[in-house]
């Protein structure tokens, strides 16, 4: 099945490691999702569908959004 070409995505997979702040936002549930996802989530600082956190660009939170982009929406902080 192939996507639209217009869809735009706000995940990890489109981060480099910089100077910046994210704003990460838990968008879906982690009930059922792999033991390792649940406890990145957690170590993110996300409590629950629509909390968001603010963090730096670093290795490690890059890192661990891309371990966890089906579960967040991540954009750049104001």
């Amino acid at each position: 099945m192939r996507m639209e070409a217009g869809i735009r995505y706000t995940t990890a997979k489109d981060l480099k490691v910089s100077e910046t702040k994210l704003e990460i936002t838990q968008t879906k549930s982690t009930i059922g999702t792999k033991p390792k996802h649940r406890e990145t989530v957690r170590s993110l600082g996300l409590k629950r569908i629509g909390h968001t956190v603010v963090r730096d660009a670093d290795v490690v939170t890059v890192g661990m959004l891309n371990t966890v982009k089906h579960l967040v929406k991540v954009e750049e902080a104001k």
